[in-house]
């Protein structure tokens, strides 16, 4: 049986894990990191960049590189690439199929299996697209889990004592933070709560924003129109805010950005940790109120928490550190990696999955309530939030007007009692009904939340026996037929990227025997050199050509040339040599 991977599908970052001798393992990406940027790049001639190498290049070709696309999974946004139009799914699905090959190449194996963690404050809609982006790469996703759950089953794999554990999780585009129960063998969510819309991005934009005001008012040019320029600054942001973690003050230094009549502009300034807090403590702030919530929803007091987990990258910022410790009256811990704990978590349910991991049960809950609207705008839940999974709820309705044929089912996500407040899932019609007064047809709706934390909704008739369930219409998600075209442009895609690799290593094989040529010709009798001479030009003329085939051949011909110039130990074979 083939290895069932762990994905973190990360805004910033994402990892990969699977299970070894039952314990998890972060697999390593091809070059060498144990993590891989969310990043992906079209050069000019439509080669696609994922991972590092994207990042690299984000600078000079902006236009084309797509970063922390996961903040729009669920949406109707498009990236816009050369006349073409990308969804968030077949983006992510580009990052995905990156971590796909990686895990191939670790394991020696083919990999279709894998469990993929969203943020648990991720709606249906941004559930199913993460799904979706999944089956475009070419993965059988198993199991959707919260991120925060993930890191509680990396943490709780191995511990005895039943204790109860809260995960803060403030990663690149998101922040969650869930309350569990874990003993030996179950690992519960109590409660959890988040913002899907904040998150390290949000920190980086704060001291990019201070670093393009401060180059304002010290220079007068505005650095905002230029892409390149900004791209620069971005990325300094971003380092300073990590180098602030370990240092008080940091330098912010950007020789050349730009240039006016003067001559070329440079940046440096000194960000020191107090202006970083300062500008960024609505953001701190702002992760208080759903650790309240989650406390006050799960029961629990602040003394009864045994320990945080802080998880995500912008975890490490000292004044969230300090936040979360004033509110809850304890150290933080930090006996888990924030960057690989999420894969690691999401490993080990793959394990569960296929028996590699025993004894252990792992119970989720709904992050928001589910309901429908009723007359006068109001929302009628069905599911409070909250609820473990999976789960299955009914209840009956009835029409809001005599001789009603038909009622519109409108599909709810929130906690407004006003419905125009909350988050449509969807609508749909149930048609068919007896012509009646007002309040006497039955109308059963039925929610049911799978163990991945997607939503089925379905009506029925109790009179007609009519049914119908929900079609999601406004989500932006991809249709099935959607979701096929794309997986069959990501294989054509894979296919086409064996082929670059290919065309690639033969040209440096080409390039390699050229020198070789070149350097074995000036050491060679006339006679013997006029013998390498035929297949060295042979090569060079087709070394920048459109046929792969006639390279190759011409290749083998000239190494099988060289190959008798050379001995074992190098020397040259006595009729070649003069």
């Amino acid at each position: 049986m083939s290895k069932t991977i762990g994905i973190d599908l990360g805004t910033t970052n994402s990892c990969v894990a699977y299970i070894e001798g039952g314990e998890p393992t972060v697999i390593v990406s091809s070059d060498g990191s144990r993590t891989t940027p969310s990043v992906v790049a079209f050069s000019k001639n439509g080669e696609r960049m994922v991972g590092q190498v994207a990042k690299r290049q984000a600078i000079t070709n902006s236009a084309r590189t797509v970063s922390s696309i996961k903040r729009q999974m669920g949406s109707d946004y498009r990236v816009q690439i050369d006349g073409k139009s990308y969804t968030p799914q077949e983006i992510s699905a580009m990052i995905l199929q990156k971590l796909k090959t990686d895990a191939e190449a670790f394991l020696g194996e083919t990999v279709t299996d894998a469990v993929i963690t969203v943020p648990a404050y991720f709606t249906d809609a941004q559930r199913q697209a993460t799904k979706d982006a999944g089956t475009i790469a070419g993965l059988n996703v198993k199991r959707i889990i919260n991120e925060p759950t993930a890191a509680a089953l990396a943490y709780g794999i191995d511990k005895e004592a039943p204790q109860k554990i809260m995960v803060y999780d403030l990663g690149g585009g998101t922040f969650d933070v869930s309350i569990l129960d874990i003993s030996a063998d179950v690992v519960e969510v109590l409660a959890t709560a988040g913002n899907n819309h904040l998150g390290g991005d949000d920190f980086d934009q704060c001291v990019t924003d201070y670093l393009v005001d401060h180059f304002r008012a010290s220079t007068g040019i505005d650095l905002t129109g230029d892409a390149v320029a900004m791209q620069r600054v971005r990325e300094a942001a971003e380092k300073a805010k990590i180098e602030l973690s370990g240092l008080m003050t940091t330098t912010v230094n950007l020789p050349f950005l730009t240039m006016d009549a003067s001559g070329p502009k440079h940046m440096e300034i000194t960000l020191t940790r107090a202006k970083f807090d300062e500008m960024t403590r609505y953001l701190v702030d702002s992760t208080m109120g759903p650790l309240q919530q989650a406390l006050k929803d799960s029961g629990l007091t602040a003394a009864q928490i045994s320990k945080v987990l802080m998880v995500g990258g912008s975890s490490r910022i000292p004044a969230v550190q300090e936040a979360v410790k004033r509110f809850l009256g304890k150290e933080p811990f930090k006996g888990v990696n924030p960057d690989e704990c999420v894969a690691m978590g999401a490993a080990i349910q793959g394990g569960v999955m296929t028996g590699d991991v025993k004894s252990l049960v792992l119970l989720d809950v709904t992050p928001m309530s589910l309901g429908v609207e009723t007359v006068g705008n109001v929302f009628a839940k069905l599911i409070d939030r909250n609820t473990t999974l999976p789960v299955e709820k009914s209840q009956i309705f009835t029409t809001a007007s005599s001789f009603q044929t038909a009622v519109e089912i409108h599909v709810l996500q929130g906690e407004s009692e006003m419905a125009s407040r909350n988050r449509t899932l969807g609508r749909f019609r149930l048609e068919g009904i007896r012509r009646s007064m007002r309040g006497k047809p039955q109308i059963e709706v039925t929610f049911a939340i799978d163990s991945n934390g997607i939503v089925n909704v379905s009506a029925k008739d109790l009179d007609t026996g009519n049914r119908q369930q929900i079609v999601i219409t406004n989500s932006g998600n991809m249709s099935p037929e959607d979701v096929e075209r794309a997986q069959r442009e990501a294989a054509q895609y894979l296919l086409e990227d064996k082929r670059r690799k290919a065309d690639s290593a033969l040209r440096d094989r080409a390039d390699a025997l050229i020198f070789r040529g070149e350097s074995l010709a000036g050491k060679l009798s006339r006679e013997d050199a006029g013998r390498i001479e035929k297949p060295l030009k042979e090569v060079k003329k087709l070394k920048d050509g459109k046929n792969p085939a006639k390279l190759k051949d011409a290749c083998d011909r000239l190494e099988e040339m060289l190959n008798y110039a050379d001995k074992a130990d190098g020397a040259y074979d006595t009729k070649f040599t003069k």
